[in-house]
C-alpha cells in the first residue's frame, strides 16, 4: 500500500515514517518549502512539497495513495498568533480530511492528542469514553486539536474511514525542536529543574506510539478513538528517573500550584508584550499541572497490541540523543 506522511519531519510522524517503512509500505511525505529534513534522512521516502492550508496542492499529494496518516499539528503551549494554531490544527485538518475523501482512501490515520480525552473530576484515569471540560481545555492548543478532533467525527459519520490515535507524552530520540515533554528532560539535564509542581503525566516510547498508528491503520475501528499511553508518572517520578541517568539531583523543593500560576501569568503577559519569545513559565502546562494526567491505555493494548516498551528504555533513548545532538 502507498500512503501519505504529514508531520514526518517532526519527533511522532519521523517514528511513523519508520514503523510505516518497517511494515512494508511505500511511503511520500508531505513538506513544506521551510521543513527541516534531518529527521529523514536516510529514510526511502518520497517528499512532495504541499501545505494543509492548499487544498490544491493535497489533492496532489494524495493522488495514487491508499492509505494517509495525519501526523502534522502545530504543536507548542504558546504562538505570539494564536490563530496559528486554528489554521493549521482545524482547517488544515478539515482540508485534508476532505481531499481524502474525494481521493477515495481506504484507510485514514488521525494523530490526535491526549488533551482531547476527558478526566474524571477527581483523581482517576482518563479514557476513550470521555470528552474534556471547558476547563481541562485549557490553551489554544488543546482548544484547536479538540475542534479538529470533532470534525473528523463529523466526516467519520459521513462516510470518511478515519481511525483516531490519542498519544500521550511520548519521549525517544529525534525530539529535535523538543517538545514540552523534551524540554523538561533537557531542563533538567541542563540544571534548570530547581522545583517542580506535583502533577501527573503519562509516558510511552515514541517507536511504540509510531507502532500503534501502523496497528491502528490495519486493525483500528473506524471512529474509534485508542490512547496510545503506557506508564502514569508523577512529575517527581520523572525527576528521579532522570536523577538516576544523568547523575543530576532531582530537585527537592515543591511549589504549590497556586504559587506558580500567578508566576505563569506574569510570565506569558511579559512574553506577549515584551519579549515575543516563548515563556519560561508555560501558562497552559502550569494550568493542566492542577490535574493529574493519568489514562487508561487497555483499549490500545487489548485492540491494536500496543507496545510498551519499559519506560527506563526509552529515557535511556531521549537522554543518549539529547546529549549526543548537544541539546545539554
Amino acid at each position: 500500500m502507498k500512503v501519505l506522511i504529514t508531520g514526518a519531519t517532526g519527533f511522532i510522524g519521523a517514528a511513523v515514517a519508520r514503523a510505516v517503512l518497517a511494515h512494508g509500505d511505500a511511503v511520500r511525505v508531505l513538506v513544506r518549502s521551510t521543513s527541516q529534513t534531518n529527521n529523514l534522512e536516510g529514510l526511502t521516502v518520497e517528499p512532495i512539497q504541499g501545505d494543509l492550508q492548499d487544498p490544491a496542492s493535497l489533492k496532489i499529494a494524495l493522488a495514487g495513495c491508499q492509505g494517509l496518516y495525519h501526523v502534522a499539528a502545530h504543536y507548542a503551549l504558546w504562538d505570539q498568533n494564536p490563530q496559528t494554531f486554528y489554521r493549521i490544527n482545524v482547517d488544515g485538518t478539515r482540508n485534508l480530511m476532505l481531499a481524502a475523501g474525494e481521493a477515495g482512501l481506504k484507510r485514514i490515520v488521525y494523530t490526535s492528542t491526549i488533551g482531547t480525552i476527558g478526566l474524571p473530576s477527581e483523581r482517576g484515569l482518563g479514557n476513550e469514553t470521555m470528552f474534556p471540560s471547558l476547563e481541562q481545555l485549557s490553551g489554544d492548543y488543546k482548544r484547536s486539536k479538540f475542534l479538529a478532533e470533532q470534525e473528523v467525527l463529523k466526516l467519520v459519520r459521513q462516510g470518511l474511514p478515519v481511525v483516531i490515535v490519542n498519544p500521550t507524552a511520548p519521549i525517544g530520540e529525534r525530539d529535535i525542536k523538543p517538545t514540552p515533554t523534551g524540554q523538561i528532560i533537557v531542563d533538567f539535564m541542563r540544571g534548570r529543574m530547581l522545583a517542580y509542581i506535583e502533577t501527573g503525566m503519562n509516558l510511552v516510547d515514541v517507536e511504540d506510539v509510531a507502532v500503534g498508528h501502523v496497528r491502528a491503520m490495519d486493525q483500528g475501528r473506524i471512529g474509534e478513538r485508542y490512547i496510545l499511553g503506557n506508564q502514569n508518572l508523577t512529575l517527581r517520578d520523572v525527576c528521579l528517573r532522570l536523577s538516576r541517568l544523568t547523575g543530576r539531583p532531582a530537585p527537592r523543593i515543591r511549589l504549590p500550584w497556586k504559587v506558580v500560576l500567578p508566576m505563569a501569568y506574569l510570565n506569558y503577559w511579559i512574553s506577549n508584550a515584551i519579549t515575543h519569545s516563548h515563556p519560561r513559565i508555560p501558562l497552559e502546562g502550569v494550568r493542566m499541572a492542577k490535574y493529574f494526567m493519568h489514562y487508561d491505555c487497555t483499549k490500545a493494548r487489548k485492540e491494536l497490541d500496543l507496545p510498551q516498551t519499559p519506560l527506563e528504555e526509552a529515557f535511556e533513548k531521549s537522554v543518549g540523543w539529547f546529549r549526543a545532538h548537544g541539546y545539554a
